[in-house]
C-alpha cells in the first residue's frame, strides 16, 4: 500500500489558511513556495497542452474553492497562498510603502489613502487588513452588486493599487524572503464605500465594429472570423486573454489555409479586444500575434508533412 501522503508543519499551516479563504468563498490559486508568483507556467511558456489545450488557462480561471483541490495541491509542496479578487468578489486597495532611493519624508500608500479619505470627508474604513511583506498594507473590501471592477495602477494616488478581476493578492500565512504576510484587522470585509467605487469606474470606451469589408463577406472562412469576433468582443471579465488567444489560434488555421488574409484577421480581433478593453491594446496585439504565430507555423508544417 502506498503510505498516506503527510504535510510538512509550514505546510499545513499554508494549507490551513488557503481553506480559511476557500470557506470565505475566495477562490485560492498556489503560489511558488517563499514567493509571489503563481505556481506553473507563464503564459508566453504555455504548451498548448493537458488543462491549456483550449488555450492558456491564467491563474484567475485556475483559482478555486474546492477542499479536495487545494489539499492535493499543499500536500505536494508548501505553496504559498493566492487570492484571485475577481471572483472572489473582491476589491482589494493596495498601499505600497516607499523605495529604498526614494526622499525620505516622501508620503506612502498609507500616507496618501489617509489623505485621499480626508478629502472625501470619510475616515479610512474598518475591514479585513493584512500588512505585507515589505511593511504595506492590503485593504478588503466586497464589490458592490454588478460591479466589474478590474486592477489600477496609480489611479486613486501614488503608492495606491488596486486588484480586481484580472489580479490576485498574497493572502496572510504566506512567506517571501522580505517576510510574512499577516493579519492586522480579521474582520470581514465590508462593501467598497460608494466614493471609492466611483473613484475606481473605469472610463467609458468607444464600442468598436467588424469592419465593414467583413461583414457582408460570404463562405466560411468570414463567418468563423464574424463568430470569433463576437466571441472575444463579448468575452466575460477574465476570460478575454483566453478567449482571444483561442480565436488567434482557430484564425491563424485559416491564414495557413489561405481562406484569410493575416492582415484582415489581425484587424478584427485588435477591434474586438479594443471595445472591451482591461489591457493595454499593445498587450492585445501581442497576444494576437503569438496566437498566430503558433497556430499558422503548426498548419504550415502539417500540410507540408502531409
Amino acid at each position: 500500500m502506498n503510505p498516506t501522503p503527510t504535510i510538512d508543519p509550514p505546510g499545513m499551516n499554508l494549507l490551513a489558511r488557503a481553506l480559511d479563504a476557500a470557506r470565505r468563498n475566495w477562490h485560492v490559486i498556489p503560489l511558488r513556495v517563499r514567493d509571489k508568483r503563481p505556481a506553473g507556467h507563464a503564459e508566453k511558456y504555455c504548451p498548448g497542452t493537458g488543462r491549456c489545450t483550449d488555450g492558456h488557462k491564467t491563474p484567475e480561471e485556475r483559482a478555486t474553492t474546492d477542499h479536495s483541490l487545494l489539499t492535493a495541491a499543499w500536500t505536494q509542496q508548501p505553496y504559498n497562498v493566492g487570492i484571485a479578487t475577481g471572483p472572489s468578489g473582491l476589491l482589494v486597495v493596495d498601499l505600497d510603502t516607499l523605495k529604498p532611493e526614494e526622499p525620505e519624508g516622501t508620503p506612502d500608500g498609507v500616507v496618501n489613502f489617509a489623505a485621499l479619505c480626508e478629502r472625501a470627508g470619510q475616515t479610512v474604513p474598518d475591514t479585513y487588513r493584512v500588512r505585507t511583506a515589505r511593511g504595506g498594507e492590503h485593504l478588503y473590501f466586497t464589490q458592490p452588486p454588478s460591479a466589474r471592477l478590474h486592477n489600477t495602477a496609480g489611479r486613486l494616488a501614488k503608492k495606491i493599487d488596486t486588484r480586481g478581476w484580472g489580479g490576485y493578492v498574497v493572502a496572510a500565512g504566506s512567506t517571501t524572503p522580505d517576510g510574512a504576510y499577516t493579519i492586522l484587522d480579521g474582520r470581514p470585509p465590508v462593501v467598497l464605500p460608494a466614493w471609492l467605487h466611483d473613484a475606481l469606474k473605469p472610463p467609458q470606451r468607444p464600442a468598436y465594429a467588424l469592419p465593414n469589408s467583413l461583414k457582408s463577406a460570404s463562405g466560411y472562412a468570414a463567418a468563423a472570423l464574424r463568430s470569433e469576433f463576437d466571441n472575444v468582443a463579448h468575452a466575460a471579465d477574465g476570460t478575454r486573454n483566453a478567449t482571444l488567444l483561442r480565436a488567434a489560434r482557430a484564425l491563424g488555421r485559416l491564414i495557413a489555409s489561405g481562406d484569410l488574409t493575416r492582415s484582415e484577421v489581425e484587424e478584427a480581433l485588435s477591434r474586438a479586444a479594443a471595445g472591451n478593453a482591461t489591457q493595454s491594446q499593445r498587450y492585445y496585439d501581442d497576444v494576437i500575434t503569438r496566437g498566430l504565430d503558433w497556430s499558422i507555423a503548426r498548419n504550415t508544417a502539417g500540410r507540408r508533412a502531409a
